[in-house]
């Protein structure tokens, strides 16, 4: 049986699951995006105009995920593909006028304000929950997955079978 502190730890790594999971649920219901979808569009946003490249590397995603978020967001007319004018082999993403209204309205990623306040905190401080974080993956057997920094309830792996984005 798990310890009252176990338990605590536990609960408290639910609300952090639930607080993503939350915000996912409300972006894909409010305004048909998904938080790795908003990130993107929110790199755009403050871009402009990139290669698929660039906005990978912007958004610390592989480029196979960026081009799938991009597909879908081109469907939902969100942002359009172009030919760049210096150099017609290269094509550029922004966001349509469709996606500048979507960004206008959608709320930050939940990333965003923990940021903010993770900067506040002391450099010894960051590093202490860094540390601790780390041991908790490796309590949970997690520390050698692969992860992007972007906080998603379902997130796009190499190797899944199934991809939300």
């Amino acid at each position: 049986m798990a310890s009252e502190t176990c338990e605590q730890v536990l609960m408290v790594l639910r609300q952090i699951l639930r607080a993503i999971s939350m915000q996912s649920r409300f972006l894909a219901q409010s305004y048909g995006i998904t938080m790795p979808q908003l990130i993107v569009m929110r790199a755009l946003g403050s871009k402009g105009a990139l290669s698929i490249g660039a906005l990978s590397r912007e958004v610390s995603l592989s480029q196979a995920t960026v081009t799938a978020i991009i597909d879908r967001l081109e469907r939902k007319l969100i942002v359009s593909r172009q030919r760049s004018s210096s150099d017609r082999r290269r094509v550029l993403v922004d966001l349509t006028e469709r996606g500048n209204q979507t960004l206008l309205e959608a709320p930050s990623p939940i990333q965003e304000a923990f940021d903010i306040e993770f900067s506040h905190l002391e450099p010894w401080e960051q590093t202490q929950i860094l540390a601790t974080l780390q041991r908790v993956a490796q309590m949970m057997q997690a520390e050698n997955l692969p992860a992007a920094p972007v906080l998603v309830e379902d997130p796009q792996l190499p190797g899944d079978p199934v991809e939300p984005l």
